[in-house]
């Protein structure tokens, strides 16, 4: 068994992210990470029975209870991390207990949100089992759930113990949401790695048919660079704001069509277009990312839920500051920054634009 280990470096609340092919099972020993002996597992009815019991040989010793969510962006709520709390509180749960979260980005940053929580915070550990979830929403300590106000409007930053990818869990992953986890693969080439842009356009073939080579190729990059990104900006007061391109976009789409219709990456795949299109570079760069995010077979156009709904979806935007929508930019390809001082006949033309 053959793996790769990175370390998302914050002091004495840095992690190991680790990768590799057969780690459920008996392929890994999560337990050195448990502060104590019981665990409660968070997974949904879709994951679990593919891979809890998987997971329960990686738990060596451990005393393990779960629970199991109904799948779904709609059941991001605060009901849903109270039934988590309910679970917590019915196995008389101690500080010492760590909260393992099997599945994708939903239910981390549910089982995220809830360890946070429980007794002012309790020990963490990810497993995520979605292409979103691997290269993305897993790392970096991001929980929350969302309020019909907005997307992941309430929520806390706390840090995993441990990031486990088993990049087999993706052989059992629908087809559509495996290709909305490669928007956020995208989006680390088009805001910091050009090169990586590039190595995207030569492998996109591949990395759909799933190549083992390639996916861990995938996977490893863009956890180094969200990595090294977290590092540097813990609680997204600067450089990791720029994690968000495509996000203020992407966002209100799936404020304003309903969580759960469009898939968070197919929403962030036409954000990226259409930031993009409110940047300040030519065309040939604009057309590249859009060929790119098309041959992923990923939206490029939003849904017609018009300008107004989008806009005002995008005012409520927690990236939002002083009533201004921040906006995520690009210089060129591979070059990103944050900006509050996009015009209003500006946005309004890429709304336009797109047919919102």
């Amino acid at each position: 068994m053959s793996t790769e280990t990175l370390t998302v470096a914050l002091g004495a609340r840095s992690y190991p992210i680790v990768i590799g092919g057969g780690l459920l099972g008996c392929g890994f020993d999560l337990s050195e990470y448990l502060p104590g002996p019981d665990c409660l597992v968070v997974t949904n009815e879709t994951v679990g029975p593919l891979y809890l019991e998987q997971l329960r040989a990686c738990l060596k010793g451990a005393r393990i209870e779960s629970i199991e969510l109904p799948d779904g962006e709609q059941y991001k709520t605060v009901a849903t991390v109270e039934a988590v709390l309910d679970s917590l509180v019915a196995m008389r749960a101690g500080r010492d207990t760590t909260v393992v979260a099997l599945g994708g980005g939903v239910v981390g940053d549910i089982a995220g949100f809830a360890a946070s929580c429980y007794m002012r915070g309790v020990s963490f550990v990810q497993v995520p089992t979605t292409l979103l979830a691997q290269v993305d929403s897993s790392v970096g300590g991001k929980t929350g759930v969302n309020h019909a106000g907005g997307k992941n409007l309430v929520g806390a930053f706390h840090q995993p113990r441990v990031v486990l990818i088993d990049t087999d869990t993706l052989s059992t992953l629908p087809d559509r949401e495996f290709r909305a986890g490669i928007a956020e693969v995208i989006k680390y080439g088009a805001i910091v790695d050009v090169d990586f842009l590039a190595w995207l356009e030569g492998n996109m073939a591949r990395l759909l048919a799933r190549d083992a080579a390639v996916l861990v190729t995938a996977i490893r990059k863009s956890c180094e660079t969200k990595a090294t990104v977290v590092a540097e900006d813990e609680l997204e007061a600067g450089r990791r704001a720029l994690l968000n391109f495509g996000h203020t976009f992407g966002h209100a789409i799936e404020n304003v069509v309903g969580y759960g219709e469009w898939l968070h990456g197919e929403a962030v795949a036409t954000g990226m277009v259409m930031a993009a299109e409110l940047s300040d570079i030519d065309d040939a760069s604009r057309q590249r990312l859009r060929t790119l995010i098309e041959a992923a077979g990923l939206p490029v156009v939003p849904p017609a839920v018009g300008a107004v709904k989008l806009r005002d979806a995008m005012q409520t935007d927690k990236k939002a500051k002083s009533g201004r929508i921040r906006f995520v930019l690009l210089h060129a390809l591979g070059d990103a920054f944050v900006s509050a001082d996009v015009s209003d006949a500006a946005l309004d033309e890429v709304l336009r634009a797109a047919g919102s």
